[in-house]
């Protein structure tokens, strides 16, 4: 069957950001920048907590950002209408100093320019633990910023109901294009997050791993890096 709708990953996909680098670091200056309002020890604990409750949880009748919040705002005592407003300072100012930890890869905006123009549904499938604003960042830093490209899809905590690597997050973003998994090419760099997951429900793979990676399951279509992916889509087209 034809593809017809390409998922890409975001971090470590389209744009270089070493997670072990990034995460403490992000979560380092939410500590800073909450600290007159909870301890940084007490706000990191409740944070990881109820991450781990989102992505643990698959209720199809509840967003992740739902999962998150019956979680963390009670462990903190406040409410989201309360501490909302703090959190969006948070993104507006200090989230995005965090560029400098970044790179673009040269190939992404290429990459999506031509599948915008083939006709392809693009979809930002980056992991959904993130609310929207600070997605959008990391497609700016990027060099892709939504604002440009129409994606088909973005997912976010906002409005997703499963995270990676659980197969509903697949399932999901399939049916909200109304394509058959088959229809769908996955391309991610963490194969047991990306990869096998969209493999297991039917979607098409592509592993970002580099030249020395090797697939794991006869059912991957390739394995490169990011400009590979780009020279045998294009092949393939």
């Amino acid at each position: 069957m034809r593809i017809k709708a390409l998922l890409l990953d975001l971090d470590n996909t389209l744009l270089r950001n070493d997670m072990e680098t990034f995460v403490p670091a992000y979560l380092s200056a939410l500590a800073e920048f909450m600290a007159d309002h909870f301890p940084p020890d007490i706000l990191i604990a409740h944070l990881m907590r109820a991450t781990r409750a989102m992505m643990n949880d698959t209720d199809p009748s509840r967003t992740n950002m739902e999962a998150f919040d019956r979680v963390f705002f009670p462990a903190l005592g406040r409410t989201r209408r309360e501490l909302e407003p703090v959190f969006e300072q948070f993104y507006r100012t200090r989230f995005p100093q965090l560029r400098s930890l970044t790179q673009q890869d040269p190939t992404a905006r290429p990459l999506v320019e031509w599948a915008f123009a083939q006709g392809f549904q693009v979809v930002i499938a980056t992991n959904p633990l993130f609310p929207r604003t600070a997605i959008e960042q990391r497609l700016e830093w990027a060099g892709i910023p939504p604002s440009e490209f129409p994606y088909h899809l973005i997912t976010s905590y906002e409005d997703m109901h499963a995270t990676k690597p659980h197969p509903a997050y697949y399932l999901e973003i399939a049916q909200r294009l109304g394509r058959a998994p088959e229809e769908c090419l996955m391309v991610g760099d963490d194969w047991e997050m990306d990869i096998l997951p969209a493999l297991q429900i039917g979607m098409k793979g592509y592993w970002i791993a580099g030249s020395e990676g090797e697939p794991q399951a006869e059912e991957v279509l390739g394995v490169g890096s990011l400009t590979d992916f780009y020279r045998w889509i294009k092949a393939l087209c």
